[in-house]
């Protein structure tokens, strides 16, 4: 799929970076290519701005920051997914 701007909103912003929150049936691999934000995600997150991608799919949460922003191409770090065991 493609970024959906409606999947992108702003939790916090504090001393010149913001935190985010983005929600997608994209895995993350999709999602952490350079150039998946497009439109006005370019000029709203800017380098070690912290996202938070919800899979809905998988379902899994993984934690990322903009690693480079050179007002074209937003380009994502790897990040860390954060899984669960529901044991009950």
């Amino acid at each position: 799929m493609a970024f959906a701007a409606s999947g992108l909103g702003m939790i916090a912003t504090s001393g010149g970076w913001s935190l985010w929150v983005y929600q997608t049936t994209d895995t993350i691999a999709t999602v952490d290519t350079s150039g998946y934000f497009t439109g006005d995600a370019v000029n709203m997150l800017q380098a070690n701005d912290v996202v938070l991608v919800i899979d809905s799919t998988t379902p899994a949460i993984t934690m990322t920051y903009v690693g480079s922003n050179d007002g074209t191409t937003v380009d994502m770090v790897t990040g860390t997914t954060i899984s669960s065991t529901d044991t009950d």
